[in-house]
């Protein structure tokens, strides 16, 4: 099988990605360095409505995960306490519950060190400081902090015309620009990205094998595009982020290794984006303030966040 070191068109674009030492060689937040104060403030601005959208999809045992990715678990939730007088008869009663889910099962962020490649991890951190017991000892999730900026949707699907892209649809800068063009907005630091390919329809219609695959999705090609615009952060609206299968035969995960690697940027997936293509079509407007702090799990190669966009 082809790996992606040994991809000619992998390689030449990692070089020209790479972010390695861009914020010095104990950098830990890769491209989140590019929120920076004053580009909250700018996104602050953009509320006008005040008009609310969730982006999360129900966290529930039925949930997106068909068992294509071994160990990433629906959410099992169980009741440990119904009703219980804690304090004695006639005391207030509580009830508790308790979840056990893959981190990664719903709409989530990937953390950097999710994904390796050639042994190493984000700024050239050895892969195997990701160990079983210590979990992540660089870049894990927590080390991501409060993540506010602008939000910018690319509705890829709609400035197609279409309600979903095609399975085969490998989502390329052409795509991209199609979709600033659609909204009439310019993507720039600090903006935390989220591309709509309409995969999405098929998981809210109850068909989670056709949501998983094959499955349009971002291109090997897309990375130069955020990396040229200094982009925080990228999530779509499928299980994997990038099409699947891949659109060079055997090159398996080219763009997680280049944004979450090379570039040290988040990425997202299983975002429901539907509602907020909606919400933007009808108000004319495609960059709003949007609030998408992961779970600050110690360690974690990935967290759920229920993020919210305000218009």
């Amino acid at each position: 099988m082809t790996a992606p070191a040994q991809c000619a068109q992998f390689h030449a674009i990692a070089q020209r990605v790479n972010n390695w030492g861009r914020w010095g060689p104990e950098d830990e937040r890769g491209t989140l360095n590019l929120v920076t104060d004053e580009v909250v403030r700018a996104a602050a601005a953009t509320v006008r409505s005040g008009r609310r959208v969730p982006l999360a999809l129900p966290l529930q045992q039925d949930g997106v995960q068909t068992g294509m990715i071994p160990g990433r678990v629906n959410p099992l939730h169980t009741m440990v306490a119904v009703n219980m007088e804690l304090f004695g008869p006639g005391a207030v009663a509580t009830s508790d519950d308790v979840v056990t889910m893959g981190l990664q099962a719903g709409t989530h962020w990937d953390a950097l060190p999710h994904v390796s490649h050639g042994g190493k991890l984000y700024n050239g951190r050895p892969a195997d400081t990701v160990t079983a017991h210590g979990r992540a000892a660089f870049s894990g999730i927590d080390t991501a902090g409060p993540l506010v900026s602008r939000g910018v949707l690319l509705d890829v699907a709609r400035a197609h015309g279409v309600q979903s892209l095609a399975a085969e649809h490998a989502v390329g800068p052409e795509d991209l620009d199609a979709a600033e063009e659609l909204g009439g907005v310019r993507v720039g630091q600090g903006d935390i990205v989220l591309v709509r390919t309409g995969q999405m329809r098929h998981c809210l219609a109850g068909d989670r094998d056709g949501y998983a695959h094959p499955s349009p999705g971002l291109s090997l090609y897309a990375p130069e595009w955020f990396h040229a615009r200094d982009v925080a952060a990228v999530a779509n609206d499928t299980l994997t982020f990038e099409i699947f299968p891949p659109e060079i035969e055997d090159l398996w995960l080219p763009v997680h290794a280049l944004h979450l690697v090379e570039m040290g940027m988040l990425q997202g997936q299983n975002w429901n984006l539907e509602e907020l293509s909606l919400a933007c079509a009808e108000e004319g407007r495609y960059a709003f303030l949007l609030s998408a702090q992961p779970e600050p799990f110690t360690g974690a190669t990935g967290a759920p966040v229920a993020p919210v966009a305000v218009l």
